[in-house]
């Protein structure tokens, strides 16, 4: 609290010292090497104001909400300042010009100051303005006038972002000691076809974390990125028995998106590790299948889908996929090889089968490809994630379907926190908070 009164009387200070110097040196005789001196002492406090390190969450909030302030006070004193210099161009004496052009050159550097530092924060801590605005931030801060609009609407999202976090921070804090996410059994997080789980960038965005914070024990599938359901399956159960040998759990709780539900689903009913699974949430899973992906196999030459899972696997060897196979990935979610599988595997009576799925509203509610896919996958199966008909969701004794209201929608990515996007109406953390609560109340 004293560190945020500190910081914005600083600013208030900056904004006096800045707009009023001509003033002071016209009316007063201001000492301009005290003024200097002051200034300088204003913006270092500026600089430094201390952030805790060890609340790293905390600090992005902290330093996001500075970045903020700051470009909030560049616009306010670049208001007064031509405010002022008008007042003092119509209402003084300028046949001296050396006081007028230390003013403009001291305006011109303090601004600078305030603005980058302002913009760097924002740029570097910001999650929601993502490549969009930070791209249309640049390119329209060398257009006059269109400048000043994109900075309130950059602004504008910041600020709604900064409120949004100390909120989910806060929440955190008051129910840390309930710790509902601390089911009985650790949870296992699955990821779908084409991905890797990394350290750099986590497939669950932001999801894992938040459900640490609440008393969750994470693990992750870790498995290939492209290969059949039997053969991820057996992957899949070489890693629960891992988990369990390492930590002596019994069971775990799966949560499973995309092609990894039909995996988990595998290695629960077809491998010898069904007595370790207490429960399996299916995440916009292809149940039943793509009809889209049996399109593609029939219209695509097969010497182009060839080139096409050579180029793939070549490149997932370098990423850490030990033998990826493209092809048998991509058969796998076709609707025949789904019904081939729902006859195979069935669901064991001692494990807790559901299953989530959402739907876009429109084509343009989600992010490349999904936003071109969407219109084919509608076409096929009617109403989809832009990946996945709401139809094949559907899985075990519990089936919910997200809904927004408006034309946003929830995409295929936007439900595992992929682009790190704060939704309106729905609250991609919470979701999953609830799941994972849920789990524990049932004793899981």
């Amino acid at each position: 609290m004293i560190k945020t009164l500190f910081s914005r009387f600083a600013m208030i200070l900056v904004w006096m010292l800045t707009f009023n110097y001509y003033a002071l040196s016209v009316c007063f005789s201001f000492n301009f090497k005290m003024y200097i001196f002051i200034l300088l002492i204003v913006i270092f406090s500026i600089s430094i104001v201390k952030v805790s390190s060890d609340k790293s969450f905390h600090r992005k909030i902290v330093m996001l909400n500075k970045g903020n302030q700051l470009l909030t006070l560049f616009l306010v004193s670049l208001y007064l300042e031509i405010m002022v210099s008008l007042f003092f161009i119509f209402t003084q004496d300028l046949t001296e010009w050396k006081p007028v052009l230390i003013h403009i050159l001291i305006v011109i550097v303090l601004e600078n100051i305030v603005f980058w530092s302002g913009m760097l924060k924002i740029y570097f801590y910001s999650v929601q303005l993502g490549i969009k605005w930070r791209v249309i931030g640049i390119l329209c801060g060398w257009i006059p006038i269109v400048h000043i609009w994109a900075l309130y609407k950059i602004i504008g999202i910041t600020k709604k972002e900064v409120e949004f976090e100390k909120e989910k921070y806060m929440t955190n804090i008051v129910r840390a000691e309930d710790a509902v996410c601390q089911t009985k059994y650790p949870i296992l997080l699955v990821h779908g076809v084409f991905f890797r789980d990394s350290t750099l960038l986590n497939y669950w965005g932001r999801i894992p974390g938040h459900l640490k914070k609440n008393g969750a024990y994470i693990y992750y599938g870790g498995h290939e990125s492209a290969a059949s359901i039997e053969e991820s399956g057996k992957e899949l159960a070489q890693k629960i028995k891992k988990i369990i040998n390492e930590t002596g759990c019994e069971k775990v709780n799966i949560i499973a998106h995309s092609k990894g539900g039909l995996d988990c689903r595998y290695a629960i009913s077809c491998t010898d590790v069904e007595k370790n699974i207490a429960s399996l949430t299916t995440i916009s899973t292809p149940h039943n299948g793509c009809l889209f992906a049996d399109y593609l196999l029939e219209k695509i030459s097969p010497k182009i889908q060839n080139s096409v899972a050579k180029k793939y696997n070549a490149a997932a060897k370098k990423l850490g996929d030990k033998n990826p196979d493209f092809m048998e990935a991509v058969k796998s979610l076709t609707s025949k090889s789904c019904s081939e599988v729902n006859e195979k595997v069935l669901d064991v009576e001692t494990v807790f089968y559901q299953s989530f799925g959402s739907k876009m509203n429109r084509a343009s509610s989600g992010k490349f490809p999904l936003n071109m896919i969407y219109p084919f996958v509608k076409h096929f199966d009617s109403e989809n994630d832009g990946l996945v008909a709401v139809a094949s969701m559907k899985w075990g004794k519990e089936f919910k379907l997200i809904k927004t209201t408006g034309g946003r929608g929830i995409s295929h990515s936007d439900i595992i926190d992929l682009n790190r996007e704060n939704i309106p109406g729905f609250d991609i953390r919470e979701f999953y908070t609830e799941i994972v609560h849920d789990l524990k109340l049932r004793g899981l």
